[in-house]
């Protein structure tokens, strides 16, 4: 079974919320980000994005941005990415997904990028511009109980959600706002009633990201949803401390405690 698909079949048994968060891989350097990983995962995070660094990422913020253009200026690239994955796959079993855009897939080759991210142990993909008439495209090359596709819906979805999240897996990203990644809190004024149409139309756990940066925005939607995700705010803080993996830790624990 998918990790994924096991981590929320584990964590639904136990009545237990997923905990997601987000690493610009690369950012300061691909040593740091392995330590970061670890770190998460001791601090309790349940599944770990790794953000793929692109020169126009539509969907981040400005954190997300600037974590990227540093990434990048340090020299990294996607086969760097690839081994630092094979490196943490030594050491952690934790689900791990690549948030990464189509152009980047695209140009690494569409089919070798797949194959090698099913034979490194990356578990899913979130695709943000990937548009829903070309993702046939990608399903057929992908082994569905290898690598998930994960769907992205947002509250303009509507009538488009069941459409979205067939033939998808692992779970559904619920996005919590009509803006990118970084804001505070600015959630969709109706959001309760968004989600529950996300559930309804779905058998797929959701989980909503974007704007969540503190242990209250987790409180506010975690019943309403399986789990949650948080990015920005991971990115802050670890330019904040300096890349302290120390204070890394003891921050995700003041998330997931």
């Amino acid at each position: 079974m998918n990790r994924i698909n096991k981590k929320f079949q584990e964590l639904q048994s136990k009545n237990k919320k997923a905990f997601i968060g987000y690493l610009t891989a690369g950012d300061p350097n691909i040593e740091k980000t392995e330590e970061f990983v670890y770190a998460l995962e001791k601090g309790g995070t349940d599944i770990i994005e790794l953000g793929i660094p692109f020169s126009d990422p539509l969907a981040d913020g400005p954190v997300i941005q600037d974590a990227g253009l540093r990434a990048l200026n340090a020299g990294v690239t996607v086969d760097k990415i690839m081994d630092l994955v094979k490196d943490i796959r030594k050491n952690t079993e934790i689900p791990l997904l690549f948030l990464v855009y189509y152009n980047t897939i695209l140009i690494y080759g569409k089919e070798k990028f797949i194959r090698t991210c099913e034979e490194i142990g990356i578990d899913g993909l979130i695709i943000p511009d990937l548009p829903l008439e070309e993702r046939d495209e990608l399903e057929k090359i992908m082994e569905y109980d290898k690598l998930c596709l994960i769907p992205l819906v947002a509250p303009t979805s509507k009538d488009r959600i069941r459409k979205i999240i067939d033939g998808c897996n692992g779970f559904v990203y619920c996005v919590s706002s009509l803006g990118v990644t970084g804001g505070k809190s600015n959630f969709y004024s109706d959001i309760q009633s968004y989600l529950q149409d996300v559930k309804e139309n779905s058998s797929l756990p959701i989980a909503v990201g974007f704007g969540i940066s503190c242990r209250d925005d987790i409180k506010r939607l975690e019943d309403h949803v399986d789990g949650v995700i948080v990015g920005s705010a991971i990115v802050r803080e670890i330019k904040r401390s300096k890349g302290d993996v120390i204070v890394l830790k003891e921050y995700i624990e003041s998330l997931t405690k």
